[in-house]
């Protein structure tokens, strides 16, 4: 997260009020989720999907957030089989 006054964006992007208080900011070209906001819980912040920087592997993980709501099978989803493209087909 970071302060909502240092975000800049430099294209155009299109928001949906996902709940009566947050709002989930999207690019217009593509679709791509790109961060979100909530004036109520998280007044002058802003939750960037990391996955949307230009370098993402500048800024590890550090913290698990809201598991309260996570599917319970998350919990060992690191320890699932890796592929590095799509799994081979049986």
């Amino acid at each position: 997260m970071m302060p909502h006054d240092i975000l800049h964006v430099t294209g155009e992007t299109s928001v949906y009020a996902s709940s009566e208080s947050g709002r989930r900011h999207f690019c217009i070209q593509c679709g791509t989720g790109l961060f979100y906001s909530n004036d109520e819980f998280l007044p002058g912040m802003v939750d960037v999907q990391t996955g949307t920087l230009d370098d993402p592997e500048e800024l590890p993980a550090q913290a698990h957030i809201q598991t309260a709501e996570r599917i319970d099978w998350m919990k060992c989803a690191h320890k699932l089989p890796e592929f590095e493209g799509f799994p081979p087909q049986e």
